[in-house]
């Protein structure tokens, strides 16, 4: 990626973090890049109407342009339009949280996240990638999906990493575990990637491209209605590769 969009796309992710207007100056230093090269890069986001300056010395804040634009792209998302509905009646039915997520070679970018109504749940950042791929729910659907030749070079470099007492460590463990969940169509991660907190994943396919759906919650909660919980998770995903065929 080119250093004048990274730098565009810190900005925008710096006014986000900051949550107030920052002067020159001040964006310049958090963000570690020459005054100059800041200064570039606001005057164009200036010109283009997605930033402006509250006054002289007053400090830059975004416009509300990127939210417009971003409305506007996330109302005609081919998937987020079939997906939201059904994935919001299952978080309403399930009521825990419900992630949907992209997956892109070895990487998976979630899409969308619904969250419980408890006060206690598991939230993600739409646009992250799933982490710990070993170790969670999601990261497991998605190396079962690989070929044989290309898992095994994926665990020919993996770092088991241990992230709670529970979570997978060796190499056969993991093939058996994909195993499993590759036989019943769902994969979980009991306590794996952090400790009281259960996810079941399943799998749809579209156009080519994988989609992971996602529920999420306190192991408290989730395990005493895990069988039914996957049993709905499933047949989501069914309807949405049916939906999405043609």
């Amino acid at each position: 990626m080119s250093k004048i969009v990274e730098r565009t796309l810190d900005c925008f992710e710096l006014f986000a973090d900051q949550h107030r207007p920052l002067s020159l100056s001040e964006m310049a230093k958090l963000l570690d890049i020459p005054p100059s090269s800041c200064h570039d890069v606001l005057q164009a986001l200036v010109k283009r109407g997605y930033v402006y300056e509250l006054s002289p010395r007053g400090g830059y804040y975004p416009t509300l342009r990127l939210h417009e634009i971003a409305t506007t792209i996330a109302n005609h998302d081919p998937v987020i339009l079939r997906a939201e509905m059904l994935l919001r009646s299952m978080r309403d039915a399930v009521d825990e949280t419900v992630h949907l997520a992209k997956v892109s070679g070895l990487s998976a970018t979630y899409l969308l996240s619904f969250a419980s109504t408890h006060p206690l749940r598991l939230m993600v950042t739409v646009g992250d990638p799933i982490r710990s791929v070993h170790a969670t729910s999601a990261g497991k659907a998605l190396l079962a999906s690989l070929g044989k030749a290309a898992l095994d070079a994926w665990l020919a470099g993996a770092d088991l990493t241990r992230l709670t007492p529970k979570t997978v460590a060796s190499q056969a463990a993991l093939r058996e575990q994909l195993e499993e969940g590759k036989a019943r169509g769902w994969f979980v991660n009991r306590e794996e990637s952090i400790e009281g907190v259960t996810t079941l994943s399943a799998s749809f396919r579209w156009n080519g491209s994988l989609y992971i759906v996602s529920i999420a919650g306190p192991t408290a909660r989730v395990e005493p209605k895990l069988e039914w919980a996957s049993g709905l998770l499933v047949d989501v995903c069914k309807r949405m590769e049916m939906r999405t065929e043609g």
